[in-house]
């Protein structure tokens, strides 16, 4: 399923993906995803994503104003391939936390997670003048912790046994990195 982005416009542009406000006609995308059972353990979800369920999301975080929420589209065909967005932006201490997702399968692996997120910081750092972007990653996602570490994402600290799925709980891994971290690792 392709969404053609032809009237839309880009909100933050890379050069291989874009940023656009999320749209209702992209909910399917997103209900597909959350209800995938791979991703759903990363990310937390623990109740299947109805219709229904997903038109409330969306309509919460278009109304909340300490959230910005993004569908991630690939440039070469406009496919919607993630989702990604800032919320609990917190401007008096010029906090913020990041959220991404890559859930088209076979756009995973192929850096549009790593552009999606400089083109999220970016934009958190120099257009709204935050300090530090924070994310929790679940502890048995290695691979996401490796990714975030690349980007200059520091550990700082775990939830012992802060998340429970399938059977079993795990560790939450805190991250986060700091504007002056982000300007070295653009400088590199």
């Amino acid at each position: 399923m392709t969404t053609v982005c032809a009237e839309k416009t880009a909100f933050l542009s890379g050069n291989n993906i874009y940023l656009r406000p999320l749209e209702a006609e992209d909910l399917p995308f997103v209900r597909q995803w959350y209800n995938d059972p791979v991703i759903r353990g990363q990310i937390g979800m623990t109740l299947p994503e109805s219709k229904t369920s997903s038109e409330e999301w969306f309509e919460r975080i278009n109304k909340d104003k300490e959230r910005v929420w993004f569908a991630v589209v690939r440039k070469e065909d406009d496919k919607v391939i993630g989702e990604a967005g800032l919320l609990r932006m917190y401007h008096l201490w010029r906090n913020t936390d990041l959220t991404m997702i890559i859930g088209d399968k076979e756009a995973q692996g192929k850096g549009y997670g790593s552009e999606a997120i400089r083109l999220l910081l970016d934009y958190a750092f120099g257009y709204l003048n935050f300090h530090r972007v924070s994310i929790g990653v679940v502890g048995f996602n290695e691979k996401a912790v490796r990714f975030y570490e690349r980007i200059g994402f520091r550990r700082e600290g775990v939830q012992r046994d802060g998340y429970y799925w399938n059977h079993r709980y795990y560790d939450f891994v805190m991250m986060s990195i700091l504007e002056d971290e982000y300007r070295e690792t653009c400088a590199r």
